[in-house]
């Protein structure tokens, strides 16, 4: 997932994920962001996230239908890697679960009153691994509901 995260003076795109377990990788994303680069980061921090997070090799992985997402590229990285993707309705962010944790996140980071970019960026990262495993837990739980 990348949202923007925004001070007044500027913003960035991130990409983080989370599980059941609590949250795994984030990457402040540098440029724009291509089917390539996507798989780049996907590659760089999400089987690293699998495995931080002790979650077992049958996880389904869930994203928005980005276009970027959605790409031929990205379809041959998932089918490569043996990673199966959730069919997730289109123009649907409302119910996707990480959409909460980018909102807390927002609300945690402007709380710290960044000065500059580059504050920012270390606020989003600091916040990040502060999610509570319990909000994790929550929204996972909530996904079922979500798609009914």
């Amino acid at each position: 997932m990348t949202p923007t995260v925004k001070y007044g003076k500027g913003s960035i795109m991130i990409w983080g994920c989370f599980s059941y377990e609590g949250v795994g990788r984030i990457e402040i994303i540098k440029g724009n962001i291509t089917a390539l680069y996507y798989t780049k980061i996907l590659n760089k921090n999400l089987f690293k996230s699998v495995d931080e997070l002790s979650i077992s090799d049958n996880y389904i992985f869930q994203q928005d239908n980005d276009p970027k997402h959605k790409a031929a590229l990205t379809n041959e990285f998932f089918d490569k890697n043996n990673v199966e993707v959730l069919n997730w309705p289109s123009q649907s962010p409302d119910m996707n679960p990480i959409e909460n944790l980018w909102y807390y996140l927002k609300i945690q980071v402007h709380k710290r009153k960044p000065k500059n970019l580059k504050e920012l960026e270390e606020f989003v990262v600091d916040d990040w691994f502060k999610i509570p495993q319990e909000m994790c837990k929550n929204l996972v739980n909530s996904v079922p509901k979500r798609i009914e």
